[in-house]
């Protein structure tokens, strides 16, 4: 909800991906690009018209407590590490999994495309990390590798470009264990070979507030890495 650059960016991709499509060739020739900006609207709105750092879901939850942690909803390792069992803490996992109509959505989705996808990025704000499986363990997943070759592409493309340094590694082992996650869920059951969290550039006191004038070089810089992993992956097809 509060990861305000996150949905920019996501637009900016498709905008690229549409209204530049001329000079993204190698981006669209036998590839299909499945873009949602927003998973999470009623947060994101909330935080736009009430309290800016709000970051789950706006559905009851308890007695007085609002939301729930999305990225700790998924059913994989659903309510282990990292998530929290208090409805008003900000990482709630929820009563159960997949209890929100938002993360049932990007399931769907997933499975729907189960055996298609190969490429699955959740971005989020902030930090400068590329982060893959796992999120509940320090062990790292059959095809880590592949992964990482992949990340690697996407923060050497940006450092190229703009000199901003990503860090790159399994969620676990360069910032913290958290289950539920979409990412491990995409990677664990709906079989898609490549998946990872990308937290963008922060800013501001909060480190949610990067100032306007800093937006569209932080869109167009995780193009770029965006641009490099998709071109990485599709060398892997």
């Amino acid at each position: 909800a509060r990861e305000w650059a996150a949905p920019a960016t996501a637009m900016y991709l498709i905008s690229e991906l549409v209204e530049n499509g001329a000079q993204h060739k190698d981006l669209l020739a036998g590839l299909t690009w499945v873009i949602v900006p927003i998973v999470n609207p009623d947060g994101y709105e909330y935080s736009h018209e009430r309290e800016r750092l709000w970051r789950k879901t706006r559905r009851p939850a308890g007695r007085n407590c609002f939301g729930i942690d999305g990225n700790r909803n998924y059913d994989f390792h659903w309510a282990e590490v990292g998530a929290s069992d208090a409805p008003c803490a900000e990482t709630y996992h929820g009563e159960k999994s997949f209890s929100e109509p938002e993360t049932r959505a990007i399931r769907d989705e997933l499975l729907r495309l189960k055996g298609r996808c190969k490429f699955y990025l959740s971005l989020h704000t902030y930090g400068e990390y590329l982060l893959y499986p796992w999120g509940w363990t320090s062990d790292l997943p059959e095809g880590w590798e592949k992964i990482d070759e992949v990340a690697q592409a996407g923060a050497q493309a940006i450092r190229d470009a703009t000199g901003t340094v990503y860090t790159v590694g399994s969620s676990t082992n360069v910032l913290y264990a958290a289950a539920g996650g979409s990412d491990d869920y995409a990677f664990a059951v709906a079989g898609v070979p490549i998946s990872m969290t990308m937290e963008l550039p922060g800013g501001g006191s909060a480190g949610f507030n990067p100032p306007p004038s800093r937006i569209e070089e932080i869109v167009k810089e995780t193009f770029v890495g965006i641009r490099a992993m998709a071109l990485e992956v599709a060398k892997k097809l």
